[in-house]
């Protein structure tokens, strides 16, 4: 097929691999500019570049402007696939296209549509994700999917380990859709709509650590935040702490959320709220202040009794 991709990063640069190896015409690329953004350095890797090496035209763009629309319409492609795309694809971009346009998305929509859907699975506690292929249509990750694949998601796995498991599908997944719908064999399902689900973009503030918080829901959070995404942090004497790994303590640890409370041979117990019977506890391994380099935190503890958070 004649492809227009739209896509960015790591996963649109798998996903432009997997067009390119499975012998599809990557007509034109179109990929936003770099971008320092702590999330998006966290997977930056050159749609642009990749495209460029195989002698691809490239626009970049914050978002598909009539100019783009334009050269799109102009190719006259047989469909448009986008990954990892932070913009709406307008109609008169899928119209262009014989056979409209399809999208990657790192989640089992209809849940977990929008931005960070494995960072947000993992805070929310769930067993399993995945990768769905779907049309795109006005309304953003709620296109019927075509093709859609499972993976789970271990109470210990941190959200780069299952990132990690999900990518490779991709080079599978997008080779077989394109041939569904090349062959007019793909079996359209219609999402749920009742079930379905958006999430926000991540931001500084939605990684700082609430100690009133159970000590399950604070443990989610640190491990939907691991390295090379930006950790949660909390602060101690007003200064910000890192908190790059953690696990859940003895159960037997209870008192005020926020309070430094005990040393264990690998690190230290801090205190979360109440209303979960595997206790308050957690306990903090790794940190990282400002311009610092990461330390144990029996390391960086020089006494117990502190108090996190302000």
């Amino acid at each position: 097929m004649r492809v227009v991709f739209m896509g960015f990063q790591t996963s649109g640069l798998v996903t432009l691999r997997a067009l390119i190896d499975s012998g599809h015409e990557v007509t034109l690329v179109v990929t936003h500019f770099d971008s320092m953004d702590e999330y998006e350095v966290a997977s930056n890797y050159s749609v642009k570049d990749y495209a460029d090496q195989h002698g691809i035209p490239v626009i970049q763009c914050r978002a598909a402007n009539n100019e783009t629309v334009r050269k799109i319409t102009k190719i006259q492609p047989d469909i448009i696939v986008s990954s990892n795309w932070r913009r709406r694809i307008s109609s008169s971009v899928t119209q262009s296209a014989q056979f409209g346009g399809i999208n990657v998305h790192p989640s089992l929509l209809p849940k977990y549509g929008g931005f960070a859907p494995i960072s947000w699975a993992i805070i929310n506690g769930e067993v399993e994700t995945g990768i769905t292929i779907h049309i795109i249509d006005e309304e953003i990750d709620l296109g019927d999917i075509i093709l859609q694949e499972r993976v789970a998601i271990g109470f210990n796995d941190t959200a780069t380990e299952v990132f990690h498991r999900t990518t490779p599908l991709i080079a599978r997944m997008v080779p077989e859709a394109l041939h569904q719908i090349g062959s007019r064999t793909a079996i359209r399902i219609p999402q749920d709509r009742s079930q379905a689900t958006f999430f926000h973009k991540r931001l500084e503030r939605d990684i700082r650590i609430d100690w009133t918080r159970t000590n399950i829901e604070v443990y989610n959070l640190v491990r939907a935040q691991s390295d090379p995404f930006p950790n949660t942090y909390t602060f101690l004497k007003g200064n910000k702490l890192r908190i790059k790994k953690a696990s859940l303590a003895d159960p037997r640890y209870r008192g005020t959320p926020g309070r430094v409370f005990t040393r264990t041979p690998d690190g230290v117990v801090v205190l979360c709220g109440s209303g979960n019977p595997g206790g308050q506890g957690l306990v903090i391994h790794i940190v990282q202040s400002n311009g610092g380099e990461q330390v144990t935190a029996n390391d960086y503890f020089d006494r117990m009794g502190y108090y996190l958070g302000k």
